[in-house]
């Protein structure tokens, strides 16, 4: 039984000489509130680009309706069959270049939006590469 003792003391002695890093658990706390408060701004900035995104959709849409409407209107109380064929093709053509146009500027909207969440995760990461790097630097190690 004795030797079963000293075999386990002689087992925590070498774990007593075992060194772990002892890090500033304040300083990684306030990393990860910031690295939270930058999802955050970034989750707004996506939502809000989102709701504008939207937004216009819907106006683009009842501009288009209007147009055909008045378009529409045209063409049926055109007075021959050539005038009535005219207003047809300018109501195609105008339709064609207001999807273009709108899915353009929907497009860009949508862009805009993403880089600008995107950017302020990126800055972050970058933030955050240099703070990791400073506590672990600090870092001492202490005995078990």
């Amino acid at each position: 039984m004795a030797q079963a003792q000293n075999k386990l003391a002689e087992s925590f002695k070498a774990f007593s000489d075992f060194k772990i890093p002892s890090y500033d658990f304040e300083a990684l706390l306030s990393i990860g509130q910031r690295n939270i408060k930058a999802l955050t701004a970034a989750n707004q900035a996506f939502a809000e680009g989102a709701q504008a995104i939207v937004k216009r959709r819907a106006e683009i849409a009842r501009k288009n309706a209007t147009e055909a409407a008045a378009l529409f209107r045209e063409a049926c109380s055109s007075k021959t069959p050539e005038a009535c064929v005219a207003k047809q093709s300018e109501f195609i053509r105008s339709a064609y270049e207001n999807a273009l146009a709108g899915s353009r500027e929907l497009f860009e909207m949508a862009s805009k939006s993403s880089i600008e969440a995107t950017e302020a995760l990126t800055s972050r990461l970058t933030e955050v590469i240099g703070e990791v790097g400073s506590v672990a630097k600090k870092a001492k190690k202490s005995s078990i």
